[in-house]
Formats: C-alpha cells, sequence, structure tokens
C-alpha cells in the first residue's frame, strides 16, 4: 500500500503542468482564488506559488527561532489560517512567541496561535503587483501543498523590518521553475469505536478536570471527536440544527457576548478572542467583518453541529464545534472565561437553547 501511495505521488509530479503553463493560466484566470486555481490545475497550491520563484516569489525557510522574533519587529500584519471551510484573518501585531518542539504559541491581544512546526514544510515570500500596488506576503505549506498560515503586510507594515526578515529567511536555492515536492494527503476518515469504550469514555470524560485533557483522552480511546459525542450522553455531548452556528453568531452580536473562535489546519490553529459586531451573508458565506477580524466560512460545508461540555476548574466549559460531512473539524467556539472563573451565564443560556436536533428522528429517516 505505501508503495503504491508513493508512485501514485511520483506520477503527480511528473505529469503535472510546468512552472511556465500554471503561471500563463494565472494569467488567463487574475480573478480566481489561488487555491480554487490550483486545484483545476491538479496541482497543490504551494505548487501554484512556487511557479512564481523568480518572477516577485522568493523561496523562505519557515524558522520559526528567526520567523516569528522578526514577525514581531515589522508591527502591525494580516494573520491568515484557512481550511477548506472556513478562513480566519487577525489583523494587529506579533507579539509573544513560546517556542516548541512539537507546538509553539503566539500569544497576543490580537494575534493568538498554536503552530505545529512539523507541518510547516515550505515557504515563501510573495510580491504580486496589483495597479500601482504591491502587495506581500509570506505563505507557508504543509508536505502536502496545503497553506497552513499566510502573513500579509499591510500599509502599517514597517517594510524595512520585513524585507530585513525576508533576506534572513530566503534560501540559497531560488531556481525558476522548479516546483515543489508534494505527496497526496490521506482523506480523514471517522475511526470505529472499539467494543465496551463507551463505558470508558463516559468515566474518563467526567473525571476531567482540564478541557485540555479531551484530546489525550480521545488519543488513548483512539477515537475521533464526533464518535466521542455520538457516544458521551447528553449530559456532555448533544447534536444541534445545522442552522445554529449562523444563529450563534448573530445573537453573540446583538446581544455583545463575547466568544473565542477557532479556525484551525495540520499546522496551525488561529483564535479571535472578544465581542463580534458585524456579521453579513454572501450566498453560501458567513462572514464577520470587524475591524480587526475577519471570518469566512462555508454554511454549505456544515453537515454536523454539536454542543459540547467537558469538566473545568470550575464547573464545566460548554462549546458549539462544527463538522464536515467527512467528520472533520470546521470550526469550534467557546465562551471567554476568565482564569479561575466561571463559565459566563449568557453564553452557556445562548448554547443551551440553540435548536437541538432529534437525533432518533434523524437516524430513522436515513435508515
Amino acid at each position: 500500500m505505501k508503495a503504491r501511495r508513493m508512485n501514485a505521488d511520483q506520477d503527480s509530479n511528473e505529469n503535472r503542468p510546468s512552472a511556465a503553463a500554471i503561471r500563463e493560466a494565472r494569467a488567463q484566470n487574475p480573478k480566481t482564488r489561488e487555491r480554487d486555481l490550483a486545484s483545476s490545475l491538479g496541482v497543490s497550491e504551494a505548487e501554484l506559488v512556487a511557479s512564481f520563484v523568480g518572477h516577485g516569489t522568493r523561496r523562505i525557510e519557515p524558522r520559526f527561532d528567526d520567523l516569528f522574533p522578526g514577525l514581531k519587529e515589522v508591527g502591525e500584519v494580516m494573520a491568515l489560517t484557512r481550511n477548506k471551510s472556513a478562513v480566519h484573518e487577525k489583523i494587529g501585531p506579533f507579539e509573544k512567541f513560546i517556542q516548541g518542539k512539537r507546538a509553539a504559541l503566539m500569544l497576543g491581544e490580537q494575534i493568538d496561535m498554536r503552530m505545529f512546526p512539523g507541518n510547516w514544510v515550505h515557504g515563501f515570500a510573495v510580491e504580486k503587483t496589483d495597479g500601482k500596488d504591491v502587495r506581500r506576503s509570506l505563505q507557508f505549506f504543509d508536505a502536502h501543498g496545503d497553506a497552513v498560515q499566510k502573513i500579509h503586510a499591510r500599509p502599517e507594515t514597517d517594510m524595512v523590518a520585513w524585507e530585513r526578515l525576508v533576506d534572513r529567511l530566503s534560501l540559497e536555492d531560488q531556481r525558476e521553475d522548479v516546483l515543489p515536492e508534494v505527496t497526496r494527503a490521506e482523506p480523514f476518515r471517522r475511526k470505529i469505536p472499539s467494543e465496551g469504550v463507551e463505558t470508558a469514555l463516559r468515566e474518563r470524560w467526567r473525571a476531567m478536570k482540564d478541557p485540555h485533557q479531551f484530546h489525550g483522552l480521545l488519543k488513548d480511546l483512539d477515537l475521533d471527536r464526533v464518535s466521542a459525542f455520538e457516544l458521551a450522553g447528553e449530559t456532555w455531548a448533544w447534536p444541534l440544527d445545522a442552522g445554529s452556528v449562523p444563529a450563534l453568531l448573530r445573537l453573540t452580536a446583538s446581544e455583545r457576548i463575547p466568544l473565542m473562535c477557532f479556525v484551525g489546519n495540520r499546522g496551525c490553529i488561529q483564535i479571535h478572542t472578544g465581542v463580534v459586531e458585524t456579521v453579513m451573508d454572501r450566498g453560501p458565506w458567513i462572514n464577520i467583518m470587524d475591524p480587526t477580524f475577519h471570518l469566512h466560512l462555508r454554511t454549505d460545508h456544515i453537515h454536523e453541529v454539536w454542543a459540547v461540555r467537558k469538566p473545568a476548574d470550575i464547573g464545566h466549559v460548554t462549546s458549539i464545534e462544527a463538522y464536515d460531512r467527512d467528520g472533520q473539524q470546521i470550526i469550534q467556539f467557546f465562551g471567554v472565561r476568565g482564569e479561575g472563573n466561571a463559565e459566563r451565564g449568557d453564553w452557556r443560556s445562548l448554547v443551551e437553547n440553540l435548536p437541538r436536533l432529534d437525533r432518533a428522528v434523524e437516524l430513522e429517516v436515513a435508515e
């Protein structure tokens, strides 16, 4: 199986369009989003970006020890983390970087991220001319060529510090028309729960003292998140109507209830904390367009929504989590809670009054 997968990757790399052909396709489709154009060409987004090395793009190394201290010097930027269904943008400075071998942290009033350095594989400094303007960004991709983080310069960005950082990260190899080798990502698949795991899950869930222990619980019991919710019982998790996420955003905005909004991929999780204000519908997208926070969410990709309780140091905390048809998480929301404080009553009440899905009826219809 492994050898066949490697051969498939090799065939894909051999049959892909040339860098010149990708650049020509870009010229013919100037308004198409990069992710969509790459998909139509049968290449990854990293390969599309790499085709412009020597044409306004430089290869850079995603070396955290230089990257994040250097970003602190450039001032205000826009940090973008996305998956296939949600785009999360935060405007502000990079502040406190905490290095870690498996996971690193960026803490700040605006830009708050959890980064997994093993999945930051390919990096590029990109310059694009748009009329009289030049738009600059740093773009990072995983081994499969999927974007893990993009950092865009803004009018307030210190461009001297920006160029200094790009020079520091630039790789010696800046050959044109050389595309990166990427591997196909294994599709996300739900796990089949083992026999008898339900009892162990409920005991472990009840015994948690910190919501962060949930990841270890899933790993120990070899469960995906949705399977755990299905087995936990309605004391801890219950399904909601798919329209609950747009309703949640509108209600928190109108009632000014602060929330935490998490969007992630293999390499990065980005978090917004605070009140949301401007919520807009654009076709299948629901958008937040606030001064320092933008969210673009494909509501038509939402297949399941769960309300989840997890024990905490004081009582429990409540989250809303949305999943696609494959069972992969799209987005997650918590109420804002200060350390050592109980969860806000207005957040908890809002979640508990969102329309619940009658699971029994749903299963009966599916059968």
